[in-house]
């Protein structure tokens, strides 16, 4: 079935203003948990493992489109008539469509290091390293290899990931909780030309300054569209900003999403 409800960890205030916070590909939603207890605990929180990740369902479609009705499905069990809308990487893209897609439901939209509009070539490169799933032998293989991927994240950021995404497979090896040709698929539609956000939607998109993911033509039209609208940062980081930089992350959408309360 694709109309199967997403998984969604919850966090922060139940009375609170509503922010929804969408990972990238091969992520789930527990990844937001540190940042959004330390800088947005007066908000609440939904952080949903997307399709193809996590404890969602893994059957497809995992086209932007399924993804954006998935959301909006969230949006719609939990009540919720209009949220703020974060998004990384690939989750980005999808923030960005859901926001083209139901303007009215979105307050204020960031966008975290998005993978949008990204050259079919190196998508396509990196959509090939998933099509052979890792596996590992034990816990301690497994935290090593993400340690690696991840040098600059804290320790506790590492040690989350081994406790909350890795599942045990019938041949009894271990691997991260996401199907790989979601994946796959997720690197076809970065590869997509670039939207841009509605032009009286305030935005703020985030640059990691070290990944070189966030293409300079999308920023150019992201300018010419929204005018005074858009806000950007850029944060020394490489791409998993909200994990390296959590500080400096948290505290910008703490600040900048707490300005629209005003």
């Amino acid at each position: 079935m694709t109309d199967a409800a997403l998984h969604v960890h919850r966090y922060g205030d139940p009375a609170g203003p509503p922010v929804v916070v969408l990972h990238g590909v091969t992520g789930h939603g527990a990844r937001w948990r540190r940042t959004a207890e330390r800088y947005l605990a007066d908000r609440l929180v939904l952080a949903p493992d997307l399709r193809g990740h996590g404890r969602s369902p893994h059957e497809p479609p995992w086209t932007v489109e399924r993804h954006v009705a998935d959301v909006l499905a969230v949006l719609d069990a939990e009540g919720i008539e209009r949220a703020d809308l974060v998004g990384h990487s690939y989750g980005g893209m999808i923030a960005l469509h859901l926001a083209r897609t139901a303007p009215r439901r979105v307050r204020r939209l960031v966008l975290l290091d998005p993978g949008i509009g990204l050259d079919p070539a190196g998508a396509a490169r990196e959509a090939r390293g998933y099509m052979t799933p890792v596996s590992f032998a034990d816990v301690a293989e497994a935290r090593a290899a993400r340690a690696a991927r991840w040098p600059e994240a804290p320790d506790e950021a590492v040690d989350d990931e081994v406790a909350e995404h890795l599942e045990h497979e019938p041949d009894g090896r271990l691997r991260w909780r996401y199907e790989p040709a979601a994946v796959v698929t997720a690197y076809s539609e970065m590869a997509r030309p670039h939207l841009t956000p509605p032009p009286d939607m305030p935005t703020h998109l985030v640059i990691a300054t070290r990944a070189d993911l966030v293409r300079p033509e999308f920023v150019v039209d992201c300018r010419a569209a929204l005018g005074p609208g858009l806000v950007i940062t850029e944060i020394e980081a490489g791409h998993m900003l909200y994990t390296d930089r959590q500080d400096e992350t948290g505290t910008l959408l703490a600040t900048w999403l707490g300005d629209g309360d005003r």
